[in-house]
């Protein structure tokens, strides 16, 4: 699924293109996505997106009418295409701008969402009961020590808790432990103060340099222009059951925490 690093992708590959532009239609054509796409969408129409911003994983379009919500879910992806380009079976979505250029959602397993509020948008109860965003200045090493403090779940559980921080996703979770020599099993309050502090920092650098390389591509995900992220080549645990430690020569494994797949290195990891 798309994470934290691929969804900020998305916004940086489609801002250029829609931002200031008016909405002069919004196309529906699968209405049934996550949760249905609302009618009140359309009190966007001759309106112009006037910013477009990013909270955890949902890109959030701003209009004077309320910010149109998008979620790319498990299969998602946006495209700048012009307008008239034929839509193919999974374009569900397709907001039309006065200046030629269509922003299309597709999404084959429609576990992605096209939402409306007119709330003021921290409000909406998708985003009210969120955490901090990790590469803001509020996701400190002492706020991670302090929120670790009141936790025995295991450490990967609770950096993937969106109520602790968002965006943390199961690939730059694996990784962030891997760097930091955590096992991911670890109960969160079992973890010493000097590694929470470098986890925090391990966080921030691992999801700021998949950004910077443009998002991990892996299955269904490519970016505003179509093409792949590549922060998967340096991946150092992620998918690599079976593989050699590039530190130590040790062989990766794996297990379930969560019901998500794990990949540590025993002899790194502890």
């Amino acid at each position: 699924m798309p994470e934290l690093p691929e969804v900020e992708t998305s916004r940086r590959g489609i801002s250029p293109h829609i931002e200031k532009q008016v909405i002069s239609e919004i196309v529906v054509r699968q209405p049934k996505l996550r949760w249905p796409v609302p009618e009140l969408i359309q009190c966007c129409v001759g309106l112009a997106i006037l910013s477009v911003t990013r909270r955890a994983k949902y890109l959030l379009l701003e209009t004077e009418a309320g910010h149109i919500i998008i979620h790319l879910g498990m299969s998602g992806s946006l495209r700048i295409v012009e307008q008239g380009l034929a839509a193919e079976k999974h374009d569900h979505v397709d907001i039309v701008l006065a200046n030629g250029k269509v922003l299309r959602l597709n999404d084959p397993r429609r576990f992605g969402c096209v939402l409306f509020s007119q709330l003021p948008i921290e409000q909406h109860n998708l985003l009210v009961n969120l955490g901090p965003e990790p590469l803001h200045d509020e996701f400190s090493a002492k706020y991670l020590i302090e929120q670790a403090s009141k936790r025995s779940v295991a450490i990967k559980q609770f950096i993937m808790d969106n109520k602790v921080v968002v965006g943390v996703g199961n690939i730059y979770a694996n990784e962030a432990l891997f760097r930091t020599g955590i096992h991911p099993k670890r109960a969160a309050n079992k973890v010493s103060k000097v590694r929470l502090e470098m986890l925090s920092d391990n966080i921030k650098q691992v999801l700021a340099e998949a950004i910077e390389q443009g998002g991990t591509s892996l299955k269904d995900f490519t970016n505003a222009d179509g093409k792949p992220g590549y922060f998967k080549q340096t991946l150092a645990v992620y998918g690599r059951e079976g593989e050699a430690c590039d530190t130590c020569g040790e062989l990766i494994k794996a297990l379930r925490i969560g019901q998500r797949n794990t990949f540590f290195c025993p002899h790194c990891q502890r």
